[in-house]
C-alpha cells in the first residue's frame, strides 16, 4: 500500500513566522500532535508537541514571543506519493521520527503521515491475516 493512502490530506499546517502559541492553537483546533511548517509555500519543518516540550517548556521560553521557526524540527526525510508504507515505516524508525511529510513529484506538500497511522495499518493487516489463518485451521472439512 502507498503511504499517501494513510496520510492526512490536506496536511495540518502552521507557518514559520507564527508564534509557538499560535502554532499550538492550530494543533489543538485540528486535534493533532504535529503539523508541517511552511515558509513562502515551501516545506521547511515539522512542528510537534515534542518541540514545544523540549524547546519551550524545558528552556522556559515565552510561547507568545517565540516563533515556530526557532523551535521546529527541520525536515530531513520526506516520502513521495508512491512510497510504500513499509519503506516509510523503515525510514521513520531508522531516523527516529514520528511524522513524515508526503510530497508530490514537484516536491510540494500533499500529506503528513504519522508513525501511529502506519503501525495501526500493520496491526490491522496482521489481525486480518491471523483471523484468516484461524478460520482456515478451524474449518471442519470441505465446505466448512
Amino acid at each position: 500500500m502507498k503511504v499517501i493512502k494513510l496520510a492526512q490530506i490536506p496536511p495540518p499546517i502552521v507557518f514559520a513566522k507564527q508564534t509557538v502559541l499560535e502554532g499550538v492553537r492550530v494543533l489543538k483546533k485540528l486535534r493533532v500532535g504535529a503539523a508541517a511548517v511552511l515558509e513562502n509555500d515551501q516545506l521547511v519543518g515539522i512542528f510537534s508537541e515534542r518541540d514545544v516540550l523540549l524547546r519551550i517548556v524545558a528552556e522556559v521560553k515565552d510561547p507568545n514571543k517565540t516563533l515556530v521557526s526557532t523551535v521546529m524540527t527541520t525536515i530531513i526525510e520526506k516520502a513521495g506519493s508512491k512510497t510504500e508504507c513499509g519503506d516509510a515505516l523503515e525510514c521513520m524508525v531508522n531516523q527516529h521520527i514520528r511524522h513524515l511529510p508526503v510530497v508530490d513529484h514537484n516536491g510540494s506538500l500533499i500529506g503528513l503521515v504519522s508513525i501511529r497511522n502506519l503501525l495501526q495499518h500493520y496491526v490491522e493487516d496482521l489481525a486480518d491475516q491471523l483471523n484468516s489463518l484461524e478460520a482456515y485451521f478451524t474449518a471442519d472439512g470441505p465446505g466448512g
